[in-house]
């Protein structure tokens, strides 16, 4: 049997027989990398060593550790496994190959012109390598077994390799390496140890590179780590080093950090004069750390043009592997060696730099983060971005006009541009004093219902009108219409959303100022000490959210009473029963019996509710789209938890009809009472009718997109099939014009009916190209857009003094300049508790919240308020008293502190606050010293 494979013999399917490390240096020797020299000792070898020794199945017993192991019994274990190894006798068939082959490299290197390295073999103890272990589960991409095995450096002599070997070997039983096998599930019969031998090089310097940004992500960024001397330090972390971050594309160091490099790592046997050398590490081969001669502390060890080569050597590796790397190099006589090179595991998506400028794209105007823009917290989609800033316009506009007439807002004066990608309400100065001039007409003009405003207009016509366009564009089958015409339904349907949105912001201030009124009136001229809260009197009524939430409720009811339903969907997890749900299979493991009882119940509730936005950009994906929020919600009610919301509701109105009642009749009472009675039962009633339909106007701004969304996703998946963008998805980060070329140039037409159907069902495709011709500039975006998510958006631009003076105050976030531990916002419901932060960014986030927790978010929608009933308190960056969080928080009986400008920002998840509702504020709190 054959135990030695040279490098370039290693294929990239040898991963049973040579290890991760193996397999990683025989792609590097057969990619044309400057490589040394070496070998394989092969995993037949390693149990050809167990076998002939007679102690596999001792590993075993002593590897099958319980559950609930603590670190002194992997420690325990691993020190008997290791003595087996130590104790144990190389097999001859092995010694001899592991003899010849390290003999070869002894003649490789009498052949080199080298002179150091004919040096270093004259010596009577011979070549000095490098032994590392390659286990089978080792350097893959799913995994990350760096350091977990040992390496023995400046090996020197056949006596010395094969303790090296049978060291590297037992070194598969530490007890760190024994511990992250059971962490991630991989059994110690599944494991096998490959050793590589390679040729050292005496390197004047060596380190790490990172072929992507391990810090943000970026795969155009190559990170390089250096230092004096051999580079196992560098990766043990035992030596500063320098850091540099170079430009993949062009070699270009946007970075360097020259650190004071004290220690260096050498040969023992290579100890400078007047050093102390380790004697003992002397006579064996190894390794020692000496200090850093003085001259090259402070100086950097790689200068520009190195660290562009090494870079370069960087980015043919990570072009070959096709992932990024992780790669240990070395430097000798000023020529760059590649020691070895895996995967980078855990690496984040790509993040471009925060913005910290907000560069005005109209000079002369004035820009404002609030009304529409409040429902877009985040950066926008490029597509939604090109599209909503027209139909915005176009909405206001109309609607202006029709109000208070025709020249009041003109072209050009009002927009909806981004900035950093965020969107801004932006008005041209001089149209801002025309709409300000224009403010009591306009007040008049809702106050009558003109162009269809108010709440008779919403009702009549608004609502009505949205819902019909919905219908007829739902009449037609996708597959059946061209791109030219899902592009077309996208734009009418976006309009009619944007109409409608316009028309609930002209409902908006009719149920704020009925709240207002009512508030001011009851606060003023009726309570005493002792009577309860105005809000007391406004509870217990139905909206959208309210039924949303009853719905889930009932339905977790339902599957409760169904024999196996319940513990059936407990058992599931939440991704699998939200795919089974859009693809009506059974989940593995659920009876097709109970899930056909279950799915039509559920998608009902979509049906009704799944409209509902948490991000207004339609790349944000809907409950329809992924219900995995509002399975969460199921699973939460399935589990006992929380209150129902139907005894809530009942308990709200009783107290409300009560407290009325009881109103009432002591206003009856008396002369001034009595003349106060009438407005008071007048602005109660205002009050009571307007708030539930304010929420259910809001919960139906996002009628349409479900069908926006399909439609975008049918010609995204065109755009797939035609070679343009790698996913369906992607077609929210086309421009429009782009996107518009596409359909005009036929990539998003299906096939002609009657047609053989090709490999990619589209008319036209582009072929020939290694990758979809707009997948990097996708890529692009989705980065840039990740760092912009990480800015705090300034509420109002510029930020002069002047324009915080004159608007602040009417923002719906207080301001970002907030130190300190107590951040400031609006008191939105009564209470006070004291509980961990749960940061939520998005839908994609809500499976982390924890009952109990403290719900933090740049803003709520409805479609947030299945959280409301595992939440402690809500805390917002956005928002105010009439807020949607602020009315489903008091609903629900806990505090709200709505409008801090900054509290996903200074807050983190985890951290221990008090929400005060009382006070308007958030306490971080610290636990004692």
């Amino acid at each position: 049997m054959t135990y030695i494979y040279n490098f370039a013999d290693v294929q990239t399917g040898d991963v049973a027989v040579a290890g991760g490390k193996g397999v990683g240096l025989g792609n590097l020797v057969r990619a044309g990398l400057p490589v040394p020299p070496g070998f394989v000792l092969t995993t037949g070898a390693y149990e050809a060593f167990v076998e002939a020794n007679g102690i596999q199945a001792r590993i075993q017993e002593l590897a099958a550790l319980h559950s609930e192991a603590t670190p002194q019994d992997y420690e325990d274990a691993s020190a008997a496994i290791r003595a087996l190894f130590t104790g144990g006798t190389m097999p001859a068939a092995i010694a001899y190959e592991l003899a010849a082959a390290y003999e070869g490299l002894r003649a490789d290197d009498d052949r080199a012109d080298d002179v150091d390295a004919r040096d270093d073999v004259d010596r009577d103890d011979g070549v000095p390598v490098a032994v590392r272990s390659s286990a089978t589960a080792e350097d893959l991409a799913s995994a990350s077994f760096a350091g977990q095995q040992e390496t023995y450096l400046n090996v020197r002599g056949a006596e010395a390799l094969d303790a090296a070997v049978i060291d590297c070997w037992s070194s598969l039983w530490t007890a760190r390496a024994m511990a992250y096998r059971d962490r991630e599930g991989i059994a110690p019969g599944d494991v096998r140890l490959a050793v590589a031998v390679q040729r050292m090089v005496e390197a004047e310097a060596a380190g790490v590179m990172f072929t992507a940004n391990p810090a943000n992500g970026r795969r155009d960024q190559i990170v390089i780590s250096a230092a004096w001397g051999l580079g196992e330090s560098v990766v043990s972390g035992t030596v500063t080093t320098d850091d540099l971050v170079v430009e993949a594309g062009t070699g270009r160091v946007l970075s360097r950090r020259t650190a004071d490099k004290e220690v260096m790592t050498v040969y023992a046997d290579r100890v400078a004069e007047g050093e102390t050398a380790d004697h003992e590490a002397e006579e064996q081969g190894g390794t020692t750390e000496q200090p850093v001669p003085a001259a090259l502390r402070k100086r950097a060890v790689l200068d520009d043009g190195a660290a562009a080569a090494l870079a370069r050597y960087g980015s043919r590796i990570s072009d070959y592997f096709g992932t990024p790397q992780d790669i240990e190099w070395a430097r000798a006589d000023g020529n760059f060696f590649m020691l070895q090179s895996r995967p980078i595991t855990a690496l984040p998506e790509p993040v471009a730099d925060t913005p910290d400028t907000w560069p005005l794209p109209y000079p002369k105007g004035l820009y404002f983060r609030a009304s529409i823009v409040e429902q877009l917290p985040d950066p926008l989609s490029p597509l939604f971005a090109d599209l909503i800033d027209g139909s915005v316009t176009r909405s206001l506009k109309t609607l202006m006009n029709e109000a208070v007439g025709s020249d009041v807002v003109r072209d050009g004066d009002v927009g909806l541009p981004t900035i950093n990608g965020y969107a801004y309400y932006y008005y041209r100065t001089a149209a801002m004093w025309r709409v300000m001039g224009k403010a009591p007409a306009a007040m008049v003009a809702l106050a009558r219902g003109k162009a269809h405003m108010g709440m008779d207009g919403w009702r009549e016509f608004s609502h009505p009108r949205y819902k019909q366009v919905l219908k007829d564009w739902s009449a037609k089958s996708m597959g059946e219409r061209s791109g030219e015409e899902l592009l077309e339904g996208v734009r009418t349907l976006l309009d009619a959303g944007t109409v409608y949105y316009t028309a609930v912001e002209s409902v908006i201030p009719i149920a704020a100022t009925s709240e207002i009124s009512f508030r001011a009136y009851y606060d003023k001229l009726i309570r005493r000490a002792g009577d309860p809260p105005a809000e007391t009197f406004l509870l217990g009524y139905d909206s959208e959210p309210i039924r949303a939430e009853k719905s889930l409720y009932d339905l977790a009811a339902w599957a409760r009473e169904v024999e196996g339903l319940a513990p059936a969907i407990l058992n599931q997890p939440t991704p699998a029963l939200a795919e089974s749900q859009r693809s009506w299979l059974p989940p593995a493991g659920i009876d097709p019996a109970l899930w056909q009882q279950w799915h039509p119940r559920f998608q009902a509730h979509l049906d009704r509710f799944g409209h509902a936005v948490y991000n207004l950009d339609f790349a944000s994906p809907v409950p329809a789209d992924d219900p995995s929020a509002l399975l969460d919600t199921v699973k939460f009610y399935l589990r006992g938890q929380g209150n129902d919301p139907h005894e809530r509701q009942r308990l709200s109105a009783a107290r409300r009809e009560d407290q009325t009642e009881r109103m009432l009749s002591r206003l009856g009472q008396t002369r001034l009472g009595r003349s106060r009675r009438v407005p008071f039962i007048r602005l109660l009633r205002w009050a009571q009718k307007s708030a539930p339909i304010r929420e259910d106007a809001l919960a139906d701004v996002g009628l349409a997109w479900p069908l926006i969304r399909r439609m975008l996703l049918e010609v995204g998946q065109r755009l797939v099939y035609s070679g343009v963008i790698t996913g369906p998805a992607d077609v929210f980060w086309l421009r429009q014009q782009e996107l518009q070329s596409a359909v005009e140039f036929g990539l998003a037409a299906p096939q002609p009916p009657g047609t053989a159907e090709p490999p990619a069902p589209v008319a036209v495709a582009i072929t020939g190209a290694a990758r979809p011709v707009r997948a990097d500039v996708v890529e692009e975006r989705k980065m840039l857009w990740r760092g912009q998510a990480k800015a705090a958006a300034p509420q109002l631009l510029p930020e002069t003094r002047w324009m915080k003076r004159t608007f602040e105050s009417m923002m719906p976030a207080r301001s970002q300049d907030q130190p300190g531990d107590v951040i400031k916002g609006v008191g939105a419901s009564a209470g006070r508790v004291s509980a961990p932060a749960r940061i939520l960014g998005g839908p994609q986030d809500f499976g982390q919240m924890v009952p109990g927790e403290v719900l933090v978010a740049r803003i709520t929608t409805p479609a947030w308020t299945s959280l409301f009933a595992m939440a402690s308190a809500v805390v917002t960056d956005v928002g105010g008293p009439l807020s949607h969080s602020s009315i489903v928080a008091r609903e629900y009986g806990i505090p709200a502190v709505l409008g801090t400008g900054v509290a996903t920002q200074r807050l983190t998840s985890g951290q221990q606050i008090t929400v005060d509702g009382d006070a308007g504020t958030v306490t971080v709190e610290h636990p004692p010293a």
